[in-house]
């Protein structure tokens, strides 16, 4: 093995190691930063999901009124 298939060598060993510990790390780094952040997220999708329910509901409130009253206007009319 010539010196430059050496360098070579050490320097592709170099950083897969390198890779792998980077990898490795921010994995482990990774769980408790992402747990913060999927709490967070948790957090913020519920109170969507409340605020969609609460339209929701409204706006089946409105149908229904309109549907009711509708109904009503249209037998005023025949009655006339």
């Amino acid at each position: 093995m010539n010196p430059f298939e050496m360098v070579v060598l050490i320097v592709a060993i170099v950083m897969l190691a390198s890779v792998f510990k980077v990898r490795h790390g921010s994995r482990r780094r990774g769980r408790d930063a992402g747990e913060l952040d999927d709490n967070a997220e948790t957090m913020r999708l519920r109170e969507e999901v409340k605020l969609l329910k609460e339209r929701l509901h409204v706006l089946e409130r409105i149908t229904t009124e309109k549907e009711s009253s509708l109904s009503r206007e249209i037998e005023e009319l025949r009655d006339r």
